[in-house]
C-alpha cells in the first residue's frame, strides 16, 4: 500500500482513480479497460506532481526526506554493488545493526560501503534503532574505515538518520568520543571517501560519517545540526513553529549547495525517490562513478589536503569578513574599515565617556 503525506491529497485520489481504472472488474458494470481516460489520468498526475514538487517549502522536504517508503542504505547497497561482504562488531563491546557496513566491488574496483539503515518494517525498525546509532555503530565504522586506509580502497557512506542515539547507555559507553574519534579518521584518511545524504542528515550522527572528500545530498534529502522540531522548541519555546525553524535553518539540499556546504545534488524523479527506485539508482550510480574518477590523478597527500580544504573553505565565501585566500591559514585580513570598526568596538566605554562629558560641558556653557 502506497503511502502519502499531508500535501498529496489530490495526487492521492487521482492514483485511486487510476487503479480502479487499470483493474475495470472490481467495479460494477465495466468489463474493458479505458485506456484514453487513464491517459489523461496519468497526464493530471503528473501535472499535479510537478505542480506540488516544484514549490515544496522547507518543511515539506523535511516530510519528504523522513517518508517510509524512501529507498534506505539497505536497497542501495544491495543493487549498486556486487559482492557485499557484510563485517560486523567494533572489537570493544558489540554489534550495531544501526549501521550496515562492509567489502564490495563497485563498477570491479573494490571499496568499503558504509550505510546508517533506518529499516523498512516495524521489526527491523526496532533492530536498527530506526537509524540512530549507538557508540559500538561509530567505533565499527572506524575500524573498518582504517583497514579501508590501510588497503587503499576508497569509502562509500549513505547518510541517514535523525542523529546519534542519546540513551543512557549510549552517553555511558562515549557516544560523545565515539563520534568524535569517527570525525578524526574521516579527516586523516588518505583514500577518497565520498558521502551520499539520502534521507536525513541530522546532527552529530550524520557528520561523524560525513566528513568527506565530497558530500553529495538527494534533491529532497536534509542536513542538519538538529531537527526542526528541537530548534522550534529550543529556540521559540513552541514546537509548533517547525516551518519557521525550518526555513532558518537552511536545511534543503539546494540552500546548502548554494552555502558550499555539500558538493553536489542528485536529482530525484518527480514526486521522490521513492516514486521511480531505477531511476534514483541510475542516478546515484552515476553520481559515484563521477565522483570517483575524479580523485583518479591525485596521491595521499592531494586528497587529504582536498579534504582540509574542503571544510576550512566553508563560510568562507559567504560571510561579511574579507577572508585570506590562503586556505591553509586560519587567519583572516581586515579592512581598513573593519580596523576603525574593531577598534571602536574595543574602546567603546572610553568613547561613550568622553562623548558624555563633552554634551555636558556644552550644556553646562550653554546655561551660562
Amino acid at each position: 500500500m502506497k503511502n502519502y503525506l499531508n500535501f498529496e491529497t489530490e495526487i492521492k485520489k487521482l492514483e485511486a482513480e487510476l487503479d480502479q481504472l487499470k483493474d475495470p472488474f472490481d467495479q460494477e458494470g465495466l468489463s474493458e479497460v479505458d485506456t484514453n481516460k487513464i491517459s489523461n489520468i496519468q497526464k493530471k498526475i503528473d501535472t499535479k506532481l510537478k505542480e506540488v514538487y516544484s514549490k515544496l517549502d522547507p518543511l515539506q522536504t523535511v516530510q519528504v526526506a523522513r517518508h517510509e517508503d524512501r529507498p534506505k542504505s539497505k536497497f542501495f547497497i544491495n543493487n549498486l554493488f556486487e559482492d557485499f561482504i557484510l563485517l560486523s562488531g567494533d572489537r570493544f563491546y558489540s554489534e550495531d545493526k544501526s549501521i550496515i557496513a562492509g567489502f564490495a566491488k563497485f563498477e570491479k574496483k573494490s571499496v568499503l560501503v558504509i550505510g546508517q539503515e533506518k529499516g523498512d518494517d516495524l521489526q527491523s525498525r526496532i533492530d536498527r534503532n530506526f537509524g540512530m546509532s549507538r557508540p559500538e555503530g561509530y567505533r565499527k565504522a572506524t575500524r573498518l574505515m582504517k583497514l579501508a586506509d590501510k588497503f587503499n580502497i576508497p569509502v562509500i557512506s549513505f547518510i541517514d538518520t535523525p542523529g546519534a542515539f542519546p540513551g543512557t547507555g549510549s552517553e555511558m559507553r562515549g557516544i560523545s568520543e565515539a563520534i568524535a574519534k569517527s570525525i578524526e579518521c574521516c579527516m586523516e584518511l588518505t583514500v577518497p571517501t565520498i558521502s551520499i545524504i539520502i534521507g536525513e542528515g541530522g546532527s552529530g550522527g550524520a557528520i561523524a560519517l560525513a566528513s568527506s572528500n565530497k558530500i553529495l545530498m538527494l534533491e529532497n534529502s536534509i542536513y542538519s545540526v538538529i531537527s526542526p522540531e528541537g530548534c522550534a522548541t529550543i529556540l521559540w519555546k513552541d514546537p509548533k513553529k517547525i516551518l519557521e525553524a525550518a526555513t532558518a535553518m537552511k536545511l534543503t539540499s539546494k540552500d546548502l549547495l548554494d552555502l558550499e556546504i555539500i558538493d553536489e545534488v542528485i536529482p530525484e524523479p518527480l514526486g521522490g525517490a521513492h516514486r521511480d527506485t531505477d531511476k534514483i539508482l541510475k542516478n546515484v550510480k552515476k553520481s559515484i562513478s563521477l565522483n570517483l574518477e575524479s580523485f583518479n590523478n591525485m596521491n595521499k597527500e592531494e586528497i587529504v589536503l582536498h579534504r582540509k580544504n574542503k571544510f576550512l573553505a566553508i563560510g568562507r565565501n559567504k560571510g561579511f569578513a574579507n577572508y585570506s585566500e590562503n586556505k591553509d591559514s586560519l587567519s583572516f585580513t581586515e579592512t581598513f574599515f573593519d580596523k576603525i570598526r574593531n577598534k571602536i568596538n574595543r574602546k567603546k566605554k572610553f568613547y561613550i565617556f568622553l562623548i558624555s562629558a563633552a554634551i555636558i560641558a556644552v550644556i553646562f556653557i550653554l546655561l551660562l
